[in-house]
């Protein structure tokens, strides 16, 4: 760098205007005033005042010329040290304590309007902060800390990020002792893994067999608790366990869920659910005269447009004849004839388009006795060729009866008075694809009971890769906590600090729970707690609706209650709080591009 433009400051009081550069002739550096004073030379003249930069932070090359690191408006947007930790901390639990009051199942929703007026009620922490505008830049790593175990569990995703912000409550209480980040975030990770070990230990193997799934189904109503669906938490858990286990692969311990649809209707209520083997598309059969039922489906799959092909370039055609008009007409209803009779010859019955077709070739097919379908979408279009086993078209040239798919039944279905249809194709030759039809009043009743169904599909999905469980209502966590406190009796120096204090916040999860519910937090998980020491017994929690007659409190056996959840989600929520939060405490010096 040749020339740097700076402001001086001296000593003296004197602010001057400099230009630093370089002498290429005497190879010496200089500073140069504006206000016609004498130029210091460092070769000859030796400062005799400070002089700093002002505005610029700099430093100099091997040659002696400065450049510049840092900007003033980068300077100031610049926290670094013990305020840029707390400034993250705060952004961070400001996040954590709105989804806390969204914990367990007296969670409370979330009401969430878009810029386009859409509405929609949930308490899916991945769904509700996916759908907010956070501008901050640790706030923005909770949001990615929760979309995580969403796409790795599916489930757990208000509890990772209330723990998270436990943590780091936690963790600044320490800061302000003059703990160092780096001791904190270290005891932090001996905790976790003593609350992993332990996790371990207390888990418990459930039957999946496909004959006996009511371990499944117990493990998918502890998860539809907190959801919408609570009210029939049986019957969808039901569906939900069917669903996976049709598309299962027991052997390999294995789950494809591009093998299962979830499709939502809004009318009628959500006991209207249901399983239906096969594929579920909302369209409808293209004329009102085709058949409505076709037995023993061959599906011709398309994606080309049912039309005469047009040319690449610009063109304008000038028809100035009757002839020339019926000569064009005969040509174009040649193209139509064509396309249908190939589709004829390949002994296809129903036509599956990607792209509309007008009257005339939707009154060719009607002729030739072919149910077509338009209209369908791309993802729509994969599904039904999985399942059929057909293979897509892309041109009418490449029509074969070898492409085609086969299905026991398509059909038509109407809902209630309205004219709203649905198309079903049943028993398809792939077996495995099946989708579940979700009824509602409404649609955002519709949308979030096809969120909570996920849910439940993901944790039976878990059950299958691992069949470990542990308990709910908080007792996991107590028994975490109760072991984390007793390691930390056996440690020396200051990592005890952090030790205890992540045992004080694994107890913020059955805190959280008990004040949902309406309860006195601290009273019922020392109650809890009381009894898990005493008894020896890990599977101690908080059961909100069961009231203990011995001491009043709603402290019960988890086993007997049928609360379960999955090992890996349970220590997929602990190592992700975890490493966000060591992620936290090492940033130390935040640097915001000002404009420029």
């Amino acid at each position: 760098m040749s020339m740097v433009y700076g402001t001086l400051r001296v000593c003296d009081g004197m602010r001057c205007n400099a230009v630093f550069n370089n002498d290429k002739h005497t190879n010496r550096d200089s500073v140069t005033h504006t206000n016609k004073h004498k130029p210091y030379t460092r070769a000859n003249t030796q400062l005799t005042t400070a002089v700093f930069f002002h505005f610029f932070c700099f430093r100099l090359d091997e040659y002696g010329r400065p450049f510049i690191i840092l900007k003033e408006q980068q300077a100031k947007a610049r926290v670094k040290g013990t305020e840029a930790t707390k400034s993250n901390i705060l952004a961070a639990r400001s996040i954590s304590n709105m989804l806390r009051t969204s914990l367990g199942p007296k969670g409370l929703d979330k009401m969430l309007v878009s810029p386009d007026g859409d509405v929609t009620i949930t308490n899916d922490g991945a769904t509700i902060l996916e759908q907010l505008h956070v501008d901050h830049q640790v706030a923005k790593l909770m949001v990615e800390l929760s979309q995580s175990q969403d796409d790795e569990i599916g489930d757990g995703t208000t509890g990772v990020v209330v723990l998270a912000g436990a943590l780091l409550e936690q963790a600044e209480v320490l800061l302000k002792k003059g703990i160092h980040p780096i001791r904190v975030a270290e005891g932090l990770e001996k905790a976790a893994d003593v609350a992993m070990q332990t996790l371990a230990e207390i888990a418990e193997p459930m039957d999946i067999t496909v004959n006996n799934h009511a371990a499944l189904v117990a493990t998918a109503m502890t998860t539809l608790s907190s959801k919408i669906l609570h009210q029939h938490k049986h019957k969808m858990a039901d569906i939900a366990v069917r669903a996976v286990l049709q598309v299962a692969d027991l052997e390999r311990r294995d789950v494809n869920f591009e093998h299962i649809r979830v499709e939502g209707k809004t009318g009628g209520s959500l006991e209207d659910a249901e399983l239906v083997n096969g594929i579920v598309i909302d369209k409808e059969i293209a004329h009102p005269q085709m058949p409505k039922i076709i037995e023993d489906a061959k599906l011709c799959i398309l994606t080309c447009p049912f039309e005469p092909p047009k040319p690449k370039t610009k063109h304008k055609l000038e028809i100035d004849s009757k002839e020339a008009y019926e000569q064009l007409y005969q040509q174009e209803q040649e193209y139509f004839r064509d396309m249908v009779k190939k589709v004829k010859d390949s002994g296809a019955n129903l036509v599956i388009c990607q792209w509309g077709f007008d009257d005339e070739a939707n009154h060719l097919l009607l002729q030739n006795d072919l149910a077509a379908v338009r209209w369908v979408g791309g993802v729509e279009i994969e599904h039904i060729a999985m399942a059929t086993g057909g293979r897509i078209v892309p041109r009418f040239e490449e029509i074969s009866a070898e492409k085609l798919g086969h299905a026991g039944r398509v059909k038509e279905i109407t809902f209630g008075t309205s004219d709203e249809r649905m198309l079903v194709i049943e028993n398809p030759v792939n077996t495995t694809a099946v989708t579940v039809l979700v009824r509602g009043g409404s649609k955002m009743i519709v949308e979030e009971a096809k969120r909570s169904l996920h849910d439940a599909m993901c944790v039976v999905r878990n059950l299958i890769r691992d069949n470990r469980v542990v308990y709910g209502g908080g007792s996991a966590e107590i028994a975490c906590s109760l072991a984390v406190s007793r390691f930390a009796d056996t440690v020396t120096g200051v990592d005890q600090y952090a030790i205890r204090a992540f045992a004080d916040a694994l107890d913020d999860i059955p805190l959280a729970l008990a004040e949902n519910a309406g309860l006195s937090p601290i009273e019922e998980v020392a109650a809890a707690k009381s009894r898990q020491v005493k008894e020896k017994n890990p599977v101690i929690g908080l059961g909100m609706d069961v009231m203990n007659e011995a001491d009043g409190y709603h402290s019960a056996d988890m086993r007997e209650l049928g609360v379960f959840e999955t090992l890996i989600g349970k220590q997929q929520q602990i190592q992700l709080a975890t490493q966000v939060v060591k992620m936290i405490l090492k940033i130390d010096d935040v640097i915001s591009m000002g404009p420029q």
